[in-house]
């Protein structure tokens, strides 16, 4: 099983081709120009985005957070806009049984201070039951503010594994943005970051140099067993829960039940 350890290596296979700096400098150029049509566009899809219409929901219906039933307006926190994740759950997992794509989303932005100074509020919606969604915040250690929004439908309840937008005008909610998917990477930088690595994420979706060796299908770092190898099987949880207090090997390590 690859490990996730990160650890140097010499026998890497295809490696980049070795050249001087005015070789690779003209090959970076090169290279951005397409990197600047690729941003450009990125730009006008944006603006796009901007003037998509939007829906009006009801502001006043319940979810429930570490104080209580409050109203789905309350997590605007005073601003005009809210972003939220809406994080999947599997009633009855343990802590390491949930999502594993959910949880590198969630762990990825647990700190809005700057979004909340562009006058932008954050929160994680998720359909668990508050009972077993607090516990589990807190051996996360996640620092925003996450609500159970069980039985209510969609776009605040219902299908979840969303990033959505919605803009308040007074005591008016409307919904006017959401992605799921690929659409989703944005929030994880670490993703980016891997982009911009020769080896890349090293999945076998990519298009790799001929030669390359790549580790697996998409995400196989994601899950690690208690040594830190990936792993997906029944002694792998998300990688983040073990840095987190008390996250030891246990017996129930794993997905809970038939849960995928």
């Amino acid at each position: 099983m690859t490990s996730t350890h990160g650890d140097a290596s010499s026998d890497l296979t295809g490696k980049p081709p070795i050249v001087d700096l005015a070789t690779w400098q003209a090959a970076r150029e090169e290279l951005l120009v397409r990197e600047k049509a690729h941003t450009h566009e990125g730009d006008a899809i944006a603006a796009a985005r901007r003037r998509l219409p939007m829906v009006e929901l009801d502001g006043k219906v319940e979810v429930t957070g570490a104080e209580g039933p409050v109203p789905f307006l309350d997590l605007f926190q005073g601003r005009d806009e809210l972003v939220v994740y809406q994080h999947m759950w599997y009633d009855g997992a343990p802590h390491q049984g949930q999502c594993e794509g959910c949880t590198t989303t969630a762990w990825h932005l647990k700190d809005a201070v700057y979004l909340n100074a562009r006058g932008v509020s954050y929160a994680v919606l998720t359909t668990g039951p508050w009972e077993e969604v607090a516990p589990f915040v807190e051996f996360m250690g996640y620092t925003e503010p996450w609500y159970s929004v069980r039985g209510l439908d969609a776009p605040i309840g219902g299908q979840m594994g969303h990033i959505v937008a919605f803009l308040r005008d007074g005591d008016r909610v409307f919904l006017t943005y959401s992605t799921t998917g690929r659409g989703n990477e944005p929030v994880n930088g670490s993703l980016t970051l891997l982009d911009m690595t020769p080896y890349g994420r090293s999945e076998e979706w990519e298009d790799h140099p001929e030669g390359r060796t790549v580790a697996g299908a998409a995400c196989w770092y994601w899950r690690s067993d208690a040594d830190r190898n990936a792993t997906w099987g029944p002694t792998g949880r998300p990688v983040p829960q073990w840095t987190r207090p008390g996250a030891t090997p246990v017996d129930t390590l794993g997905r809970h039940g038939d849960h995928h």
